[in-house]
């Protein structure tokens, strides 16, 4: 079972329509069907292969989305949405973890190894007398 309670009607996607490209030729999913997964993708943070079966091939889905968001469709498409208040998007929590950050351990604040070389003290270099 799915739960997505964003999905635009076909009025709300009309008013948003020329943010899209126009494509040439039979498509499987038009470009509400496309963008209704991607805001189910969105809004339940689920990965593309667990898209249910309803929007249909998560790889076609995913490809499309993939050009637009490389093409700004996306951008312009929210921007617009937004504009005249269809969908209403507000960031509640941001989260990163290490896998999200990586920084290099002296930028952390780590102590540099300022020990110096055992040579410096022949003495301390003996075997410790407690062996």
């Amino acid at each position: 079972m799915y739960l997505c309670a964003m999905e635009l009607t076909q009025t709300q996607y009309e008013q948003i329509a020329d943010c899209f490209p126009r494509h040439r030729g039979k498509l499987t999913y038009s470009n509400l069907h496309v963008l209704n997964a991607f805001l189910y993708i969105a809004e339940n943070g689920c990965k593309w292969r667990a898209l249910p079966e309803k929007y249909g091939n998560w790889h076609t889905i995913y490809y499309r989305i993939s050009r637009w968001v490389r093409n700004g469709v996306i951008d312009k498409a929210f921007s617009k949405l937004q504009e005249k208040q269809i969908v209403r998007l507000t960031i509640e929590v941001v989260s990163m973890d290490s896998t999200s950050i990586k920084i290099h351990p002296d930028a952390a604040g780590a102590h540099k190894k300022t020990d110096l070389s055992p040579s410096v003290f022949p003495v301390e270099d003996e075997t410790p007398k407690f062996i």
